[in-house]
């Protein structure tokens, strides 16, 4: 192979770079039921250090991470990318993290096709991705299945 970068995965969707940005954002944002951290001094208005960000905020940054990952990043950092994406539909579908089922749900369709199509390219990346492959359909069963809330048993 030449001295140029493969770029063939950068083709095969983008679903990816359109729809897991905002659902990411989702994902990561701290959960509305946890207790706000203790104040460490008095809080001023406006300051970014206590200012919960807003999702538009985490919603800009997972996108302009994203975008650091197709223009300069490679194929092993994008996998890397997908399996921390993996690594948080999972926790919710298990229940071990809160979360929006419904960003989670999203991600992993979007996750377990971009996973699926890896088998028409050259490379290991089908390979690299089997695990998450099939934890990924765990977690669409799951989310897809609505659940039980207190007052409806």
């Amino acid at each position: 192979m030449s001295g140029r970068r493969r770029l063939d995965w950068l083709g095969l969707t983008p679903e990816p770079e359109r729809e897991l940005p905002v659902a990411v954002a989702a994902l990561r944002a701290p959960s509305p039921a946890s207790p706000p951290p203790p104040p460490q001094a008095p809080a001023r208005a406006g300051d970014p250090a206590t200012a919960e960000p807003a999702a538009a905020e985490l919603a800009a940054a997972e996108r302009r991470r994203v975008e650091r990952l197709v223009l300069r990043g490679s194929r092993h950092g994008w996998l890397r990318y997908l399996a921390e994406v993996t690594e948080l539909v999972t926790s919710v579908a298990e229940g071990s993290r809160p979360g929006d089922r419904a960003a989670a749900l999203l991600a992993a369709e979007v996750v377990l096709d971009h996973h699926r199509m890896l088998i028409g390219l050259p490379g290991t990346g089908y390979g690299r991705t089997a695990e998450d492959r099939t934890a990924l359909e765990n977690a669409v069963r799951t989310l897809r299945t609505p659940t039980r809330t207190g007052g409806s048993r």
